[in-house]
């Protein structure tokens, strides 16, 4: 560690008091657009690294993976002392993946942060995971300043004057300035615009380590001319002594990106629900460093030596060694036995961190992604993380060596730990462990790491694809009889209004049952258009799903609505069609004859009914099979373009837009996700490697009729059920 660092891990347990002075920001952009290189660069300038590594050394891609993939896999998060203005600030920063299978750990890296570097490449310009990460950043109340990277290439590839050069800085800043309109909070809509004037959005060179912004011209009397001239005749070093990168960049931060004492000010009621007027909540509003600790855990890392590692923000309280901190919403206590702040692949052991940065700790094996850690037991916890995405492929584990099958049980709860978008089933019926994520690659790695980090020997399954099942129309009331023919259970089903399900997506409807703030739901379900009698029934919500009941006055129904809503649950896991979980759909029970003594209307009595009783409306409610759809975005020459095209129709690709620039077409498609495996390689085959793509995960859509028996039948085949599905006169018997 050189003099230089040792200096700067002096001074941050000190800077962490300050709050005014600190900034919690990440790196988002698309795959590839330079966020790791604009990392090396900064930390060089703090005296991290060395000046020559800088933008080669891919510091924060510490991962064996990731620095053989040359791509962001992790976020790494890392501690700057910046000095602006004659006053110094601590930057923590977080770099995060571009890479549409590790969108994850972008949005966790959102309730991290306050403020967000927007990185766009001058070449591509504002492309789809772009979008997706500003609409992530944007959701947390996370607020945006713009780089546009990559201005050598432009310059020289493009050959773009001068002139040129601007006009298409002025269309990428309108674009992202669009986005923000759209989705960003009413009331900050017009405030969050990025600007040139007022130093909001910068232009420069991760890898030739310069930037420029308005202020900075203005600061040193260089003009964007002295740039283009200096960049035209290769003098890179030239202008990287003349417009240092960190300068620039950070002195953006600063001046733009909001302090946690104003940033939680307006976060805290959006990621918190609870009453905001209580001591916690006043405590979180103002930062307070001596109120009831506060921590929302958003990463867990595995440490061989150390073990766990819960990294997250700290809201308000302190941490320190020795501190019991309840896991909010349990009795589970647990101490702090370690405070760490991570330095890319190091970790800094530090006394203690107060409120406003973030931290990791050691001593919470009960601890996952998305828990709070409180010393206040009452405390209610932070809203769910929502994922924009969710796995749609899976694979089947096997231990080539039985002996090792507890082993990778427990190496596969392990690394669904450490990755909260990855889903692990492990069914001890059938004896099948199955490992669903968001794509290919995200499951290669993991893979990887279980054979590799883990060691444990396994074989491998094809990658099999998530489908979903739903009702085109209404179905029912279909009558379910209990066993003892004692009860009598009549459901109906429909699709769900499409800005319902939006509501449930957004995490404005929770999961699961026993709503608090039911009053404020019913609201807005309202809103959303559904009748008021039907909104004041809702009594469960499973995955996009949702149970009403729309009974009046019927006996003994309240001690029979938990097993109706665990027959609900059963079914919405396992559709009638091809044993896929059910999506969109609203299950509403209309009415019931229950047997006056609790003995008759028991769970083996009461499950089977109403899982008949819906199972029945949706094969009345015809039934439908829902497929994965990634958007894929090909950037192509004109002479490559009918390969690229043949290739992407060939695998049931709609071809949704084309755009050209300059020789390049930029080709963006829709296309089934089980017709991408080996995308990869064919189409490297067809166009000699010459040709850039990427890929964004598009939801569900029904898999078209004359496919529809075919894929039911490949997937019950697959599952060990007869092909065929059983009809509604099955259910009625």
């Amino acid at each position: 560690m050189g003099h230089l660092r040792e200096e700067l891990v002096k001074k941050i347990p000190s800077m962490m008091r300050k709050k005014e002075n600190i900034r919690n920001i990440g790196i988002v952009a698309h795959i590839h657009h330079g966020k790791t290189t604009l990392s090396d660069n900064l930390l060089a300038a703090a005296g991290m690294i060395s000046e020559e590594k800088a933008g080669k050394q891919l510091y924060l891609n510490y991962d064996e993976q990731e620095q053989e993939r040359k791509l962001t896999i992790n976020n790494a998060a890392v501690s700057i002392v910046h000095g602006y203005e004659g006053k110094e600030y601590l930057i923590n920063l977080i770099d995060t993946p571009g890479h549409v299978d590790f969108g994850g750990d972008v949005t966790r890296a959102m309730r991290v942060v306050d403020g967000a570097i927007v990185l766009v490449c001058a070449v591509e310009g504002v492309m789809a995971q772009t979008e997706t990460v500003l609409r992530q950043a944007l959701k947390e109340k996370v607020k945006p300043v713009l780089f546009i990277n990559k201005v050598d290439r432009a310059i020289n590839e493009l050959k773009l004057t001068s002139k040129m050069m601007q006009e298409r800085f002025v269309s990428i800043i309108e674009e992202v300035n669009q986005l923000i309109y759209k989705m960003a909070p009413p009331e900050f809509r017009n405030k969050w615009y990025v600007r040139v004037e007022d130093g909001s959005v910068a232009f420069g060179s991760a890898y030739q380590n310069w930037a420029i912004s308005w202020p900075y011209m203005k600061k040193t009397n260089i003009s964007f001319k002295d740039i283009y001239e200096l960049s035209v005749s290769g003098n890179s070093k030239d202008i990287s002594n003349k417009a240092k990168i960190n300068d620039v960049v950070f002195d953006m931060v600063v001046k733009h990106l909001p302090d946690p004492i104003d940033a939680q000010k307006y976060r805290t009621p959006n990621i918190w629900h609870g009453d905001i007027n209580s001591k916690i909540g006043k405590d979180m509003l103002t930062t307070n460093v001596d109120g009831d600790t506060a921590f929302m855990v958003t990463d867990i890392t595995i440490d061989p030596n150390a073990g766990e590692i819960a990294t997250g923000r700290l809201f308000s309280g302190k941490l320190k060694k020795g501190l019991e901190l309840y896991i909010a919403g349990t009795k589970i206590k647990e101490k702090v036995q370690q405070v760490n702040l991570f330095m890319g692949p190091e970790r800094l052991m530090v006394e203690e961190v107060t409120a406003g940065n973030v931290a990791a700790i050691i001593g919470f094996e009960n601890a996952i992604v998305g828990v709070t850690l409180t010393t206040n037991p009452e405390m209610e916890p932070f809203e769910e993380i929502v994922h924009v995405s969710e796995p749609v492929v899976t694979i089947a584990i096997e231990p080539k060596n039985t002996q090792d099958l507890p082993k990778l049980i427990d190496t596969m709860k392990k690394v669904a730990k450490e990755d909260a978008s990855l889903r692990v089933e492990i069914n001890n019926e059938t004896g099948e462990h199955l490992l669903s994520g968001m794509g290919e690659l995200h499951l290669e790695i993991t893979v990887y790491r279980i054979i590799n980090d883990h060691k444990v020997p396994i074989e491998v399954s094809k990658p099999i694809v998530v489908y979903r099942e739903s009702v085109l129309k209404e179905g029912g009331p279909f009558e379910g009889k209990s066993p003892n023919k004692h009860n009598r259970f009549y459901l109906e089903v429909s699709p769900l209004d499409e800005k319902v399900v939006k509501l449930i997506k957004d995490g404005e409807i929770p999961h699961g049952r026993k709503f608090k703030d039911i009053k404020q739901i019913i609201n807005k379900l309202v809103e959303a258009g559904m009748e008021r009698d039907e909104a004041k029934g809702i009594q469960a919500v499973y995955g996009d799903n949702m149970f009403i009941d729309y009974t009046k006055g019927i006996q003994n129904l309240n001690e029979t609505m938990e097993l109706c809503l665990d027959a609900f649950d059963e079914v919405m896991a396992k559709g009638p069609l091809a044993s896929e979980k059910i999506s969109k759909v609203k299950v509403k029970l209309v009415d019931a004859k229950l047997h006056e003594d609790s003995i008759h209307r028991g769970p083996a009595q009461v499950i089977p009914a109403v899982r008949n009783s819906i199972y029945g409306a949706l094969c009345q409610g015809k039934r439908i099979l829902l497929e994965p759809l990634q958007k894929v975005i090909v950037n192509t020459s004109q002479d490559l373009l009918s390969s690229v095209t043949r290739e992407l129709q060939k695998r049931r690709g709609e071809i949704l837009d084309l755009s050209t620039v300059g020789d390049y077409t930029t080709i963006t498609a829709k296309v089934p996700v089980a017709e991408m495996f080996g995308f990869s390689d064919a189409i490297r085959s067809a166009t000699a490697g010459k040709v850039m793509w990427n890929t964004e995960n598009m939801g569900f859509e029904k898999v078209p009729a004359e496919l529809l028996n075919t894929k039911v039948a490949e997937i019950r085949t697959r599952k060990g059920l007869k092909p065929e599905p059983y009809d509604e006169a099955y259910y009625s018997s």
